[in-house]
């Protein structure tokens, strides 16, 4: 014995995926377009974040370029033997909290702001500067614009490194390039005051954008919703004594929802169809079985009324044995139909068998019953089927039998003596068609639509004669429409067209494995 492996529980869904399948269509809109636009404001914020901050920093660091410009301007000759550079401060205009420091190329400090922080509450968070000082004069110069962070006394400040070239004497032999070092720094605080302030201001303005936009979202949600809310008030007025629906236009109109409303309107109708079949089927086979049941019972009565001879006895009892053998066909047939109509489990294997083979078989079970009538049937007997030898369709054995004797009986007989009955089996195009036709009175035009309810006779006193029970016709359609084949009668009757005669025709899909 194999060992089976362990049975794996199926995933259980988390708490507010449960709380949101108890909900309703709309709770879920609702909840998703919100968790959408919260999603989006999130969105909103972080990018509205990134871009203040570049353009805030960005406005920052041209104004700290255009100052220490500034400061550079204010580099002048000293007016000493060596020609060194000298910072003349007298003219600078700079923000009382800016600070900055000048040196010349020989690391001699020229100038620098009276609020520039000291070694001990100055510390620079950038490699290649100690505490702010730029390298002796053995060092190579810093490249223009680097960007140093310190922090001034508990203040962040952004410092901006650059160095600068100054001509000293033009006059003489073009000039002597000087180079210095200019440190200008200004404290960032009032841009993160900036960019905080511009942030919050997106921030509140998605906050409030949810608050009003979450009551008209439910209140459109309600709006829209309401055609499918009318059509389910309709559909719940539908009962077995009450088919009557009308769907709202609004819901025709609605294309989410028009498939939903032809699919109802189409399912009620063949539900009412079907209930009415049934009422009708129930009614009338009581009534045959009534019918039935109290002619067995009056031929009973008459052979109790009196004392009676042995030959009336055996008549008696030969009417009461016709009518019960009438009685079981009947309810054979009724066992036969409700069989035919049931749906194939699944999972069932699909029947088959040889159509052809039914075919001949069946013609030679009813050669007897031609020849009793006097009636020919061609092909006669094996050859039948014509010329074709195997075609194999999707109908359960017993019920091809039953098919093709019902449609041959019937065409038996209603055909008068002498008369001929005609049977043809081709096969094209993955189809089999059947056709039986017969040479008697035809159907009337107002029989025609009717033949294949249950039940139902065109001449009941023919019938009655031929011992018939009305439903041999009912069967063969519920056969070939399991199969998923077609039935159709033609009469020239029926159209007031010359000749006579009825032609059945049978369409029946060939057998696929697949």
């Amino acid at each position: 014995m194999t060992d089976r492996p362990p049975l794996q529980a199926a995933p259980r869904a988390s708490g507010f995926s449960r709380l949101l399948l108890r909900r309703s269509i709309a709770f879920r809109l609702i909840v998703a377009v919100l968790a959408v636009e919260l999603l989006s404001a999130v969105l909103v914020v972080a990018l509205s974040f990134g871009y203040e901050r570049h353009i805030h920093f960005r406005a920052f660091d041209v104004m700290l370029h255009g100052r220490a410009d500034s400061i550079l301007g204010a580099v002048q000759d000293a007016e000493d033997p060596d020609d060194h550079v000298m910072l003349d401060q007298n003219d600078l205009r700079v923000p009382p909290e800016d600070i900055y420091e000048v040196w010349d190329e020989e690391g001699k400090l020229l100038g620098r702001s009276p609020n520039w922080p000291g070694t001990a509450n100055a510390k620079t968070t950038e490699t290649g500067a100690e505490k702010g000082r730029p390298p002796g004069p053995s060092g190579a110069p810093p490249p223009r614009g680097e960007m140093l962070r310190m922090d001034v006394n508990g203040t962040p400040y952004l410092v901006l490194r650059m160095r600068g070239s100054r001509t000293v004497d033009p006059g003489e032999h073009g000039g002597k390039l000087r180079t210095v070092t200019i440190l200008y720094g200004s404290p960032t605080s009032h841009l993160w005051h900036a960019i905080r302030g511009a942030v919050e201001f997106y921030a509140v303005g998605s906050v409030v954008l949810l608050l009003v936009t979450g009551p008209l979202i439910a209140w459109l949600l309600h709006r829209g919703l309401l055609p499918l809310r009318q059509l389910a008030a309709l559909a719940a007025r539908v009962s077995v004594d009450a088919w009557h629906f009308s769907p709202p236009a609004s819901a025709r109109a609605t294309p989410e929802l028009a498939p939903l409303t032809h699919a109802l309107e189409s399912v009620l109708q063949r539900l009412e169809r079907s209930f009415v079949q049934q009422r009708a089927f129930v009614s009338d086979a009581a009534h045959e079985l009534k019918t039935a049941v109290a002619v067995q019972k009056s031929s009973l009565q008459l052979l109790s009324m009196k004392r009676r001879s042995a030959q009336e006895y055996q008549a008696g009892l030969e009417r009461c044995l016709a009518d019960s053998l009438r009685l079981e066909s009947l309810v054979a047939d009724m066992l036969a139909l409700a069989r035919a109509e049931s749906a194939t489990p699944e999972g069932a294997p699909q029947p088959r068998v040889d159509l052809a083979a039914c075919v001949r078989h069946v013609v030679a079970q009813l050669e007897t019953v031609a020849a009793l009538r006097q009636v020919r049937v061609d092909p006669p007997g094996i050859a039948a089927a014509g010329a074709v030898e195997t075609v194999n369709v999707s109908v359960p054995p017993e019920d091809c039998g039953l098919l093709v004797s019902n449609l041959l009986l019937n065409a038996l007989q209603h055909s008068p003596a002498g008369a001929v009955v005609e049977v043809q089996l081709t096969a094209e195009d993955g189809l089999a068609r059947l056709v039986i036709s017969d040479q008697g009175d035809g159907i009337p035009a107002e029989a025609l639509p009717h033949v294949f309810d249950r039940f139902y006779r065109g001449d009941p006193s023919r019938t009655r004669n031929t011992g018939g029970t009305g439903l041999g016709l009912a069967i063969a359609r519920a056969i070939v429409n399991k199969a998923g084949g077609t039935i159709s009668i033609a009469s020239p009757a029926a159209s007031n067209l010359p000749g006579r005669g009825t032609t059945v025709t049978v369409t029946l899909p060939v057998f696929s494995a697949a």
